[in-house]
């Protein structure tokens, strides 16, 4: 069977009167009726450009999303030099909360993909990323605006993040089993970079005037070049994407993930490799500014830029070595890449802080890439070989990747609030530091115990035992 990417209209019938299968579109939307990306001649005959061509749109839908979600992480940076003055806790809580409330957001937005179409709810979130755009202007461009009303704004920032659950969920669908790892890390990648997009930007355009008069910083710059994008990224979907009837199913089949010991454990580990790439750079542009004030913030979008780059690495490894073994390493790297981090702030000592902070991003990224990978991996191989299993497993797969990545995104939460706390209590950043060590240490050990363990594989997990998890 061949697929080929056709337009809306009706194929012309086949002359020998066998029904041709290709991708059929209905409800006057651009629906796939007919999906088998298993299916090597079905994949090779077409289904991978189209499986391409919704990848591509994805990445930059996710993109601004991502973009958007951290707008505040770099914009509070500037907030007292336009005129608002605020503590350095309420500061880490601008920049912590978007991650709290787009953790929370990414439940529904799994779930969308399966109720609305991964095509029609790309447009929808898209649309929604103006709303945080908007009020940021509102609460920048008024210097009596009161500090809940930047809570608010940071509020809606968090739709942002819902994107990357419903992303992932609907690219999960288009990709085989073989190639999932590679798909899913560029289309996380593509999404993770907007986190350093948006802090590299904000301080080359802030002293800009890009309407009216220019100010000292104008803040409002920030919103005024992703609005637009946003209204792209939601036109591009609604153009060229799809949605694949195959990915619909009933909300309680896929709520039962969470009743999966599996997906709970999975969303430990994610929140010590996204929580932790999402978190630090939420926190970085803060941190330079109040731990080494001498420095400009104009690096802080380093580390989010390597982390972002390196995930797709992360898949590539855990395809070839199998997930549990890179995310082991790399946890157990990440606690000495913290202790560096402790070191060079006892010491005051600039270059070792970045690079310490670089270590980290980069093994959170391969983190990223590999702790991804092996969730696909874990449904399917318990699914065996029924074709009903596999077929359940993959819309599993899906809904508990969706799952998964709302859980680790608390750690955006956590990791900024914890440096917040930890300079109002103690004065300094250390104490949090140390509490990530212990962390890591912990992940690194549940991963082993769950994981590479050949008794705990055989026994409890007894049909991973010889898959490449």
């Amino acid at each position: 069977m061949t697929l080929t990417d056709t337009a809306l209209e009706d194929l012309p019938p086949d002359p020998t009167g066998t029904p041709t299968e290709t991708p059929s579109r209905h409800r006057g939307g651009r629906w796939i009726d007919h999906w088998e990306p298993e299916d090597p001649e079905f994949w090779e005959g077409g289904g991978s450009k189209v499986a391409r061509r919704n990848l591509v749109w994805s990445i930059l839908a996710e993109h601004i999303g991502f973009s958007v979600w951290m707008l505040w992480s770099v914009s509070a940076v500037y907030l007292a030099q336009a005129g608002f003055d605020f503590t350095v806790n309420q500061l880490f809580w601008l920049a912590a909360v978007p991650s709290l409330v787009g953790a929370t957001m990414r439940f529904p937005y799994t779930f969308a993909v399966a109720r609305f179409g991964g095509r029609n709810w790309t447009v929808v979130s898209a649309l929604l990323l103006l709303i945080p755009c908007v009020l940021l202007v509102v609460c920048v461009t008024n210097p009596a605006t009161p500090y809940w009303m930047f809570i608010l704004a940071a509020v809606s920032a968090g739709l942002g993040g819902g994107n990357f659950a419903s992303s992932m969920a609907n690219i999960s669908y288009f990709y085989p089993d073989a190639k999932k790892g590679w798909a899913l890390g560029l289309n996380a990648a593509g999404g993770n970079i907007g986190v350093s997009t948006v802090q590299f930007i904000t301080p080359l355009i802030v002293g800009v005037a890009i309407v009216g008069g220019a100010s000292a910083v104008n803040l409002e710059n920030v919103a005024l070049v992703w609005a637009p994008l946003a209204l792209v990224a939601a036109v591009g979907a609604w153009l060229y994407m799809d949605n694949l009837s195959s990915a619909k199913s009933p909300m309680r089949e896929q709520v039962q993930v969470a009743k999966d010991r599996q997906t709970w454990v999975m969303s430990f580990l994610y929140i010590g490799t996204f929580g932790s790439f999402i978190g630090y750079g939420a926190a970085m542009p803060l941190l330079m500014s109040t731990q080494f004030p001498e420095v400009s913030g104009k690096y802080a979008f380093l580390g989010a830029l390597v982390g972002s780059l390196i995930r797709p690495v992360g898949g590539l490894l855990a395809d070839r070595w199998g997930g549990a073994r890179i995310t082991v390493a790399s946890f157990l790297a990440m606690g000495l890449g913290v202790l560096g981090v402790v070191w060079s702030v006892e010491q005051h000592a600039f270059t070792p802080f970045l690079l310490s902070f670089m270590l980290l991003f980069t093994l959170a990224g391969i983190g990223n890439g590999s702790t991804y990978r092996m969730i696909p991996a874990i449904f399917r191989a318990r699914a065996g070989q029924d074709p009903a299993e596999v077929k359940r497993a993959r819309t599993q797969s899906a809904a508990a990747l969706g799952v998964i990545s709302a859980i680790g995104a608390y750690g955006g939460f956590l990791i900024p609030r914890s440096f917040g706390i930890s300079i109002a209590n103690t004065g300094g950043i250390e104490a949090a530091l140390y509490g990530f060590v212990v962390f890591y240490l912990a992940c690194a050990a549940l991963t082993w115990w769950c994981y590479l363990r050949s008794r705990v594989l055989v026994t409890r997990l007894p049909s991973l035992a010889h898959a490449q998890v």
